[in-house]
């Protein structure tokens, strides 16, 4: 239970909590007063559906003792764990500390293993078969629900076994991505905020060129025309991408937002964002040494 809830939500819990235990105590003895009678009986309470009659019979004892004694559990667990608000429990125990304990058991034992990897350089260290199976492990659990549990990517998430990289796919590059994470944003209509349907549409023309897709030559010449002034800057004169800027190549049939002309001109109409997250407060600069060897050898095999 959180340390900072407010006095109201505090005692709303508390209400609900111990509102559920004693009303259900309240409920349990009421009916049990109510029987006439702490034995089995033919007398009925009048109710009747389809032949069968409700009789006026009590609970079985070992019924009643077993509703007792989940009440009984269920105070003794308020005083021993954080249930009611922000009293924190006799035994002083919390899902956050416990969680500090595990964290820092798993670093006194693992943190040597990290360590000593991290001193290895990352092309060699991903032929160790120990560092890379602890790296597909950190990046199960840290990468795939975007990247995918291959690593193939996905719509709008870069396919990470193959060799096209938005920054770069050397050893230090992909470490880098990793620490300090990415900001990409192509910006809509590029540098030409003011391009016209028809001038889109010849942009379109010309980026399907590269691959043989485009059939309106005249089009896709005047797209080439517009692509120097509203694209270039980015994406470099001849269309293959800028590493430094994380501009990906159009020219190599590679899309991470899909290579159709619809989608190619949805892309460049609206523009798009990405954000890929630091990961090296969440991590620590060793771990993603060893996940950077991983990563590193999914394309370098």
């Amino acid at each position: 239970m959180s340390e900072d809830l407010s006095t109201f939500w505090s005692l709303w819990i508390s209400v609900i909590v111990l509102g559920s235990i004693f009303g259900s105590w309240w409920l349990l003895y009421a009916t049990r007063k109510s029987q006439t009678t702490d034995t089995e009986t033919e007398k009925t309470m009048g109710h009747t559906f389809d032949g069968i009659e409700e009789l006026d019979n009590p609970l079985p004892k070992w019924w009643f003792y077993m509703f007792i004694s989940t009440i009984i559990f269920a105070l003794a667990y308020c005083v021993l764990y954080p249930t009611l608000g922000n009293f924190q429990g006799i035994l002083g125990w919390s899902s956050a500390n416990q969680h500090e304990r595990e964290v820092q058991e798993a670093t006194e034992k693992f943190g040597p293993i990290f360590a000593k990897h991290s001193t290895t350089p990352i092309a060699e260290l991903s032929k160790n078969p120990e560092a890379i199976q602890i790296g597909q492990r950190l990046f199960a659990n840290n990468c795939s629900l975007c990247h995918g549990s291959t690593a193939r990517g996905s719509f709008g998430f870069p396919n990470l076994t193959d060799n096209d990289w938005l920054y770069g796919g050397s050893p230090d590059k992909i470490k880098e991505t990793i620490l300090v994470g990415r900001n990409g944003n192509m910006p809509a209509k590029g540098l030409k905020p003011d391009m016209t349907e028809a001038e889109l549409l010849d942009v379109v023309n010309y980026i399907l060129s590269f691959s043989d897709r485009s059939d309106d030559s005249a089009s896709a010449e005047r797209g080439g025309q517009m692509f120097q002034q509203a694209c270039a800057a980015c994406h470099g004169p001849d269309a293959k991408g800028n590493q430094a800027l994380g501009a990906p190549n159009l020219t190599d049939g590679v899309w991470l937002y899909g290579g159709t002309a619809r989608q190619i001109k949805y892309t460049i109409e609206h523009g798009r964002a990405g954000v890929m997250p630091a990961h090296k407060d969440l991590l620590g600069e060793d771990k993603v040494h060893i996940l950077a060897a991983y990563i590193y050898s999914l394309s370098n095999k």
